[in-house]
């Protein structure tokens, strides 16, 4: 008989692995039993496995490197002639400590390297899944198809085993990884892999913009044409499960339902085989939050395009003096409740912010240009902001006018994620939101100001809805408004505050423009 310890060594497997394998019944539970004679532990109890589990592991190594699916390995191992082995008990696993009880020199440590793949609420008996822990393929992706996270099994099983994603998140489309992973490399794979995505994608975009998204892949089944019944097809709600069926290379037919769970930063998809239980991973798929925190936590920093939105509140300071503590919060949260719809509507992303402003990021869309959207915004942000600033005005019998000062600039840039145990921010690094920070210290009277670049970006048809320029003062001093112009930030006439020019260095040569409003 062999330890679970010795079992780890000789199959160089970790203790997570290990319970996995027990749970998902591909090794027999251990003998739980007092130490044998000569065993340098002070356990009382350890689990020992007979000694054949060693040749079981080595089949299931070489099965995991052939390609199968972890849903497909126990039904090979029966055809290779070994045994069934009885599937651990959900009562059996514990919240705290894995299936397999083997002590080390300080057994009340929990190890949290070693968390069992499957774990027990803790006041019931049913299965509780994890992200962490999703025992078949999964992954996520944008709304653009691009991966932003993936697990092991759908690396191995259907993405192509490859080492690294590419930096850049414009060379992470999922299809095209399906297409030329293990599976998609059969024809009927590649059409079947093809028309689920398409269909997948008729609850948010037409039919011309999935192909665009997809326009790299069109070789995937020549001479056919999408099915035109899937333009029926339309998401009803956040869940979205679907049959997938796909071919092994020995011919074998595998049957998946495909859970798709749409969230605001992307789609989740697993891929669980139509025999298995779906139980605990509905489980698993009701606790949205739990389950957007947990894979924003693993977001692998990336290389895309960003349009940046920064706002602060003009003269916050002197506001915050002037209100009494629980009125300064109360108008706070009212600009933020006010525009939090609106950034949604414009598919806008938190961003990190010190203080009371807001930041927001505008990442690439299939349906809408990013560019645009933060442009939109912004002026529907302006226009929120007058109607606040005079309901306080009735309110409070002041003159005061309340601005929100925005500057918006675009860029590629790392996006990465910022996180402690219960909180997530979206974080981009670089010149991109410095500069955009910059405009917004800049701006007064709840002005828009823009860089050069971010304009430059729309298409002709758009940027001719946007009314944008820079006011001079002629030889009177009269303010005359020069439209469709720009400036480098250094060179506006009204910049005569020493302090603040100094604060503006940085972007003192960084060409801008006003946005004035945007037409329909």
């Amino acid at each position: 008989m062999l330890t679970s310890f010795e079992v780890m060594q000789a199959a160089n497997i970790s203790r997570a692995t290990l319970n996995n394998y027990i749970s998902l019944g591909l090794l027999p539970r251990p003998l739980v039993k007092n130490p044998e004679p000569g065993a340098s532990t002070s356990a009382r109890q350890i689990g020992y496995f007979p000694q054949e589990v060693l040749a079981r592991l080595e089949r299931i190594n070489q099965l995991k490197k052939e390609g199968y699916a972890m849903a497909d390995i126990a039904r090979q191992l029966e055809l290779d002639g070994f045994p069934a082995p009885e599937k651990i008990p959900a009562q059996q696993i514990s919240t705290t400590q894995s299936p397999v009880t083997e002590s080390s020199a300080h057994p009340k440590t929990p190890d949290k390297k070693n968390t069992p793949q499957i774990v027990v609420a803790a006041k019931s008996n049913v299965l509780r899944l994890t992200v962490d822990h999703i025992p078949y393929p999964a992954y996520m992706v944008n709304y653009n198809f691009e991966i932003t996270w993936f697990n092991e099994e759908a690396r191995t099983e259907l993405l192509g085993a490859f080492e690294n994603l590419p930096a850049d998140i414009k060379d992470r489309n999922a299809l095209s990884y399906l297409l030329n992973g293990r599976l998609g490399r059969n024809g009927a794979n590649r059409e079947e892999l093809l028309q689920f995505y398409l269909l997948l994608g008729k609850g948010r975009f037409s039919r011309n913009d999935l192909m665009n998204i997809l326009s790299g892949q069109a070789d995937a089944a020549p001479g056919q044409a999408p099915d035109e019944n899937l333009a029926e097809f339309r998401p009803n709600g956040t869940l979205v499960q679907l049959p997938l069926t796909l071919r092994l290379e020995n011919d074998e037919i595998v049957h998946y339902n495909v859970y798709a769970s749409y969230y605001r930063e992307g789609i989740l998809f697993i891929h669980l085989p139509s025999h298995a239980d779906s139980d605990s991973l509905l489980g698993l798929l009701e606790r949205r939050d739990e389950v957007i925190r947990n894979l924003l936590k693993k977001h692998l920093p990336v290389l895309t395009d960003v349009a940046v939105l920064v706002a602060d509140l003009q003269s916050s300071v002197r506001i915050c003096t002037e209100l009494p503590p629980e009125e300064y919060f109360e108008l706070i949260n009212q600009i933020w409740a006010s525009m939090e719809p609106i950034f949604r509507k414009y598919y806008g992303t938190h961003g990190k912010h010190v203080g009371d402003g807001m930041v927001y990021y505008f990442f690439p869309q299939p349906d809408c240009n990013y560019i645009f959207n933060a442009l939109m915004c912004a002026q529907e942000m302006k226009s929120t902001m007058r109607k606040i600033s005079k309901e306080w005005q009735l309110r409070k019998n002041w003159m005061n006018e309340l601005y929100l000062n925005t500057g918006l600039n675009e860029g590629h840039e790392w996006l990465g994620i910022f996180h402690i145990e219960t909180k997530v921010e979206f974080t981009v690094l670089g010149d991109t939101i410095n500069h955009a920070a910059r405009l917004s210290d800049f701006a007064r009277g709840g002005a828009i100001w823009a860089t050069k670049s971010l304009l430059g970006k729309l298409p002709a048809k758009e940027r001719k809805r946007v009314k944008f320029g820079i006011r001079r003062r002629d030889a009177e001093g009269r303010e005359v408004f020069v439209s469709a112009f720009y400036s480098r930030v250094s060179e506006l006439t009204y910049l005569n505050d020493a302090a603040r020019n100094e604060k503006l260095n940085d972007i003192a040569a960084l060409p801008v423009t006003e946005i004035i409003e945007i037409g329909a």
